[in-house]
């Protein structure tokens, strides 16, 4: 039947046909066209042109009958294809994102599909709606309103660049056992035991437990990370008080840098940690002593992210965490373990953030006062 179309190229559509198949990034069904229509010029007959293409006889068909009966750019290019028009108009579709953006009717939390659709149809003329018509414009609106994030906004001001700048001139700089640089933070630990024992795995099994479990508490992890040395200490305990916050400052300053003579802290902006603690758990000339040999330097509200110990207590639950664990006491062993291990192979937090790429990075954020200067 392909008798009837006789593929004859000009000189300059072979040679349109010759740069396609050269380079650049094209549709494969289009190269492949492109592919057909010099073999027909040069003489292959449709067998040939099927074999050595690995494409149907149909293919070869419709490709040349679009070259005699359009033109070339007819044949390279995709034929309309059937189907039904799309159910919604360009305005009805703007009212379902302005619909989905709104708020949701009374009693319900947030817009489903089949509510969506229902407010469609009492807005339009329309007698249905289908959920996947309303889930596909609004994939191609990148709407999802059954979804939301929670964030916080930091107030930008000269506060918070002021604790911003001071932290990362800290971590700049050259590492001093004198005056050393310690990020402070804590985490609560659940402890959860297995309701029933679980199945080690074997080879072509994975390891098997129960979905139910039980609540045995929770615990504080209180975490030191040094900043210029590859150093870290946790410290479990049953609770973060004022008075558990004094003790670790003691043990900073009488166990873990007994030689410094100033331990500059990086925290956030918690209410127990404050000078004030020390006073709550000690006499005043205990207080006084140990506040001598430390100072306080607070991250901006709500930019924890500056904290460098963060970091580290992620690495520690991704490590060490992420399982269950029943009882204080092998939570402990598990930890000083992970602790032992990371301590000795000298591991470090690479900080990238400086203070000059805060101010290339977030100089809108900056009060304009200081654009100015």
């Amino acid at each position: 039947m392909n008798v009837r179309y006789r593929v004859e190229l000009s000189q300059s559509e072979h040679g349109e046909l010759a740069a396609l198949l050269s380079g650049g990034r094209h549709a494969a069904r289009r190269l492949k066209r492109a592919q057909i229509l010099l073999a027909a010029d040069a003489g292959s007959s449709d067998e040939q042109i099927a074999a050595t293409l690995k494409v149907s006889g149909s293919t070869i068909y419709r490709t040349k009958r679009r070259f005699v009966e359009a033109n070339l750019e007819g044949a390279l290019s995709e034929e309309p294809r059937p189907g039904a028009q799309r159910k919604l108009s360009g305005k009805e579709v703007a009212l379902l994102v302005a619909t989905a953006c709104s708020k949701p009717p009374p009693g319900r939390a947030r817009w489903t599909l089949e509510l969506l659709a229902g407010e469609l149809i009492q807005l339009t003329a329309h007698v249905g709606l289908s959920r996947e018509t309303v889930r596909r414009r609004l994939a191609e609106n990148h709407l999802k309103p059954w979804r939301k994030d929670m964030w916080c906004v930091p107030k930008i001001d000269g506060e918070y660049v002021a604790r911003m700048e001071d932290v990362l001139d800290l971590y700049a700089e050259a590492p001093d056992p004198k005056r050393p640089v310690v990020c402070f933070d804590e985490s609560p630990v659940q402890l959860i035991g297995e309701a029933r024992q679980p199945i080690p795995a074997r080879p072509g099994q994975l390891e098997r437990y129960d979905y139910e479990y039980r609540r045995n508490g929770t615990v504080n992890l209180f975490v030191f990370l040094d900043v210029h040395r590859p150093w870290r200490k946790v410290k479990v305990t049953e609770r973060r008080a004022a008075e558990d916050y004094a003790h670790c400052m003691r043990d900073l300053v009488d166990i873990h840098y007994p030689d410094a003579e100033i331990i500059r802290i990086v925290q956030d902006n918690l209410s127990t940690h404050s000078a004030g603690s020390l006073y709550q758990a000690f006499p005043p000339a205990e207080a006084r002593r140990i506040l001598r040999r430390i100072e306080f330097h607070y991250t901006p509200k709500h930019a924890s992210w500056l904290n460098m110990v963060e970091i580290e207590i992620g690495v520690l639950r991704g490590q060490c965490l992420d399982r269950r664990i029943d009882n204080p006491k092998r939570l402990y062993r598990e930890i000083t373990a992970w602790e032992r291990r990371r301590n000795a192979a000298r591991s470090r937090i690479k900080w990238m953030f400086t203070t000059d790429k805060a101010r290339a990075k977030m100089g809108r954020a900056y009060p304009a006062t200081s654009k100015e200067s």
